[in-house]
């Protein structure tokens, strides 16, 4: 059976490696632990080298990132199942254990999340991944268990594995085969939706990702970038343009921005109206970074495998924001 790393990216959160890991040390003994610090400034590797010894540190030489950190760091981890795991993610008894077994078993599957609870309200699904990610066929992300901001209870209604468009980062289980044939997290993006793209590119070159709901897991949220700031969306939009371009054939890419500039053009306005003009302000350089790079963007897609949309699994054929704001669909089970 392949051997097991957890991994965790760290920078600053010295409160959080205290707060967190003991969980991830008790209940993941049949695993290696690894810590990739991305030069913290705070005291994180000292209270892992004096409280925590069994932990692996992998010292990264400058803050890559989400993803340039845990590309850095993974070049250092032999191990081929590797849990890229938040540094605010508790786990219990058990955890580890199917998602391990899944990816044994399914050997097609290159990505693999549990279902993910809020830690403040156990009883509902977490922003970050609730019970696995879908894309609506504009590129507007979603999950089983949470649409936009609203957050469902958790009552059982995603207990069966499926198969998804993408896991999310904040616990996502990679087998190292498929993330280096896929190329790895894109450290252009350098936070957020970066684990949307390499699914996405896993999906590309034949690999499956899916939520294995025997596993459960508690995510507190927010702990590195806050749910709402103008930074966080400033990345969300560019990212999500930037993927759009770089995965679809070239003439569905170009249709879908065009219908994407309308859509958060509606986004800028409501944000506009509810005081948030920095939000505003964000969508509106994420548009302009994005169309700044377009050629070095081309370049990069050269040769690269693209595929339509409607042929990928985990999208929504309808938009989500129409569902949503108008048609009042406000769970995944009524989509």
């Amino acid at each position: 059976m392949p051997e097991t790393a957890v991994a965790i990216l760290n920078w600053n959160g010295a409160e959080l490696l205290r707060r967190f890991l003991p969980s991830v040390l008790q209940h993941s003994r049949e695993a290696r632990v690894y810590v990739i610090d991305n030069a913290s400034t705070d005291s994180s590797v000292e209270v892992l080298k004096n409280e925590f010894p069994e932990v692996v540190i992998i010292q990264n030489d400058g803050n890559y990132g989400y993803a340039g950190g845990y590309n850095q760091g993974l070049k250092s981890i032999p191990e081929e199942y590797v849990v890229l795991l938040n540094s605010d993610v508790e786990v219990n008894e058990n955890w580890l254990q199917p998602l391990v077994k899944r990816l044994n078993d399914q050997p097609e599957l290159g990505a693999l999340q549990p279902k993910i609870l809020d830690l403040k309200r156990p009883e509902y699904f977490e922003y970050a991944g609730a019970a696995g990610g879908w894309l609506d066929n504009l590129g507007y992300p979603f999950c089983r268990g949470r649409i936009f901001d609203e957050l469902e209870k958790d009552q059982g209604q995603y207990n069966e594995y499926q198969e998804l468009f993408w896991a999310t980062g904040a616990c996502m289980m990679v087998r190292q085969s498929a993330y280096s044939q896929a190329g790895g997290l894109d450290e252009s993006l350098f936070a957020h939706m970066e684990e949307i793209d390499l699914c996405w590119r896993m999906h590309l070159r034949g690999f499956k990702v899916a939520c294995e709901p025997a596993s459960v897991v508690y995510h507190l949220g927010g702990g590195t970038l806050n749910k709402i700031s103008p930074q966080k969306t400033y990345l969300n939009f560019r990212n999500s343009l930037i993927i759009l371009f770089l995965n679809l054939p070239q003439w569905e890419a170009f249709t879908k921005i065009l219908q994407r500039l309308v859509l958060d053009g509606v986004a800028g306005i409501k944000f506009l109206l509810e005081g948030k003009v920095s939000h505003l302000w964000a969508i509106i350089r994420a548009h302009f970074a994005f169309y700044s790079r377009f050629n070095a963007l081309a370049r990069k897609k050269m040769g690269q495998p693209v595929q339509k949309m409607k042929d990928l699994p985990g999208v929504y054929p309808q938009s989500i924001v129409k569902s949503f704001y108008l048609g009042g669909k406000k769970k995944f089970t009524e989509l």
